[in-house]
């Protein structure tokens, strides 16, 4: 075989060995501790006991869990944003603008509302709402405060589901849902997690500076 073909696909096969053992086991529980990939969250029950897509995400956020919590209550495409980077999104056609403030008529977040990605998308509906605890979209996509103590939270978000049908293109789903969404999802998320940190934190600190006073502007 012509060393024009070898090569290429030994470099092929290499970058591929690395991803898949590597990169993947990194990124599907990026910021998570064992205990953090181990431990059953609410939500968990509603998805397939070994779902074909699942991955936790976590960060440590230097405020309490009460400044964590009214950003997550307002995500959503036609509210807060998701807090990642909106070019990105916007190149879809999300039409999405990330809250730098605490919009008090976006506080309000019950099981059966809805979360829009897109305005063109059916929205995700909240399956769990649980106050200052977590919130659960179906799909399964979950976002969970622990506070730590006074002064530190993990968020930890968890995705699991599975993609159908499962054997109509067997190729096709691999490289649909293993080799380009889980990263592109990975990208998104892990920048929404330093998102939320960076809110949270800046919200912690001008409470702290000057009480009554968590707001800047919306972007």
């Amino acid at each position: 075989m012509s060393p024009l073909i070898i090569v290429p696909a030994m470099a092929i096969t290499l970058v591929a060995f690395v991803y898949w053992f590597l990169v993947r086991p990194w990124h599907l529980r990026w910021g998570a501790t064992d205990d953090e990939v181990s431990q059953s969250w609410p939500g968990d029950e509603l998805s397939s006991p070994h779902p074909k897509l699942s991955a936790t995400h976590a960060i440590s956020i230097n405020a309490p869990a009460a400044d964590v919590w009214p950003w997550l209550v307002q995500m959503g495409q036609n509210r807060g944003g998701f807090y990642s980077y909106t070019w990105l999104e916007n190149l879809v056609g999300c039409h999405m603008r990330n809250a730098d403030r605490i919009v008090p008529k976006w506080q309000t977040l019950n099981v059966g509302d809805s979360v829009r990605l897109h305005p063109k998308a059916p929205p995700l509906k909240v399956l769990i709402a649980e106050p200052g605890r977590s919130i659960v979209l179906e799909k399964i996509w979950a976002f969970h405060v622990l506070p730590i103590d006074e002064r530190t939270t993990r968020l930890i978000i968890r995705g699991r589901g599975d993609y159908n049908p499962a054997s109509k293109n067997p190729i096709l789903n691999f490289l649909l849902w293993r080799i380009i969404f889980e990263p592109a999802h990975f990208i998104m998320e892990r920048k929404m997690l330093h998102g939320i940190k960076q809110r949270a934190e800046a919200t912690s600190r001008r409470r702290n500076e000057q009480p009554g006073n968590d707001f800047a502007a919306v972007h």
